[in-house]
């Protein structure tokens, strides 16, 4: 059961991305539903999100997701009357703008450790391969990890984070100086580093030497 203030923005939205294909803005949501300060927007924005129905898509200030319609809507307290307002089961479009412009902070080891440099280029990369939160790119470099299916020039999507389980890839800074993509692992009270290769042994560290700087969230290769 939404509001009718729910129910209308979220029905405003799925219009505006139907015709357009890009959500519309906090000023035109503001304006639709003839509220006093973009405040309200937020907040009607943010109890849809709670209840499933909008999602906010990821390194984007404005691409909202409609993920499902309102069956029914409840007008706001002090309103007398339930109205039931059923809605088609519409699919939930898509934005346009698909594609992230991720940040791509230089070459990353996949065998011995090497220098992840922080550099302004950026990597188009299609939306639909990321999830929640901050991610960045960076080129691979070496073949520790081929039988992860991770190769030499591919680049890794890494999503932003300092921790990490048992078993993922990671993008690990070692000794604050080199950055290597490896198996995190607990070994004892020490961390080890595992390669995807046979021909290559584990790295094996004090906890305090390793930071674990993002996890491995998805993969991109071009073809030439």
């Amino acid at each position: 059961m939404l509001t009718a203030k729910q129910h209308e923005l979220i029905r405003f939205i799925q219009q505006r991305l139907e015709e357009t294909g890009i959500s519309p803005s906090f000023e035109e949501m503001k304006e639709a539903l003839d509220l006093k300060s973009k405040s309200g927007v937020h907040r009607l924005i943010s109890a849809l999100e709670e209840r499933g129905f909008l999602r906010r898509l990821p390194n984007r200030a404005r691409a909202l997701e409609v993920v499902r319609q309102p069956e029914d809507v409840t007008p706001s307290r002090g309103s007398g009357n339930v109205v039931a307002m059923p809605t088609p089961r519409a699919a939930a479009s898509e934005p346009a703008n698909d594609v992230i412009e991720l940040p791509l902070h230089g070459r990353i080891a996949a065998g011995a450790p090497i220098e992840a440099l922080e550099g302004q280029s950026t990597l188009p990369v299609p939306a639909a391969l990321l999830g929640p939160g901050e991610h960045y790119a960076l080129e691979v470099s070496g073949d520790s990890m081929i039988e992860a299916g991770i190769f030499d020039g591919d680049f890794a999507l890494v999503r932003r984070t300092d921790t990490a389980r048992d078993g993922e890839i990671v993008v690990a800074l070692v000794r604050g100086e080199e950055a290597t993509l490896k198996f995190l692992r607990k070994d004892g009270g020490l961390v080890r580093l595992d390669p995807a290769n046979a021909a290559y042994e584990a790295q094996i560290y004090r906890p305090d030497e390793v930071q674990v700087q993002g996890k491995l969230a998805g993969l991109l290769r071009r073809y030439h």
